[in-house]
């Protein structure tokens, strides 16, 4: 029996444009959508004009990121072209998100309404630790690549996994600093990396099991 080599995806800033979906969330918790500041901020907060949230303006937020927010967040622009690039050059896809369990079919609903060749999500949750949460799905998985974009993700990912950090958002980014070291690739978004993997010379596929 024969396996697909697996790729393993991040949703949000990778996939789906969350930052599009937050200000949409925040026009339907306090009733007006919210200025753009900075078009290539990394965050909600570096991208729209919008202050800090906590206590009950925040507890306001989050009850409506419901089923109908993480159902409906928009693909970021040619993501679902890059992901049928790769499933049709004979990748499978793996979605692992650091979001609650509780919303983990909500999110595969988004991405197949959407439109992208995924069938499996993991939701990871979130964690304080110096470890990724998401580093025991991959550890699990085994993919020839993990793509996300937020360079601590990274940490603790096993090394024989190749990392591809995608560097959207430049204004307010996490991703600076020594851990840059640990990664194998750089790619301005999803596009960009299909192209890299469908490109001469690459060699994910040598790195199957």
């Amino acid at each position: 029996m024969s396996f697909k080599p697996i790729i393993a995806l991040d949703a949000d800033g990778v996939l789906l444009d969350y930052n599009l979906a937050y200000a949409s969330v925040w026009e339907r918790a306090f009733g007006q959508r919210p200025a753009e500041k900075d078009k290539d901020g990394y965050s909600p907060l570096d991208r729209w004009a919008v202050e800090f949230l906590e206590g009950e303006r925040l507890a306001v937020l989050r009850a409506y990121m419901d089923e109908q927010f993480w159902s409906s967040v928009p693909p970021l622009e040619l993501a679902v072209d890059a992901c049928h690039r790769l499933h049709d050059a004979g990748y499978d896809l793996v979605c692992v998100s650091a979001l609650a369990n509780d919303f983990q079919d909500f999110r595969l609903r988004n991405l197949r309404d959407a439109g992208f060749p995924i069938e499996r999500v993991i939701a990871t949750g979130r964690s304080a630790g110096a470890r990724s949460p998401k580093a025991d799905a991959i550890e699990q998985l085994a993919p020839v690549a993990f793509v996300d974009d937020f360079l601590p993700y990274f940490r603790g990912i096993p090394p024989a996994v190749h990392r591809a950090l995608i560097t959207r958002g430049g204004n307010g980014t996490p991703n600076v600093g020594p851990e840059l070291a640990q990664i194998h690739s750089l790619h301005g978004d999803l596009w960009r990396f299909s192209e890299w993997v469908l490109g001469p010379g690459c060699t994910l596929r040598s790195r199957a099991p």
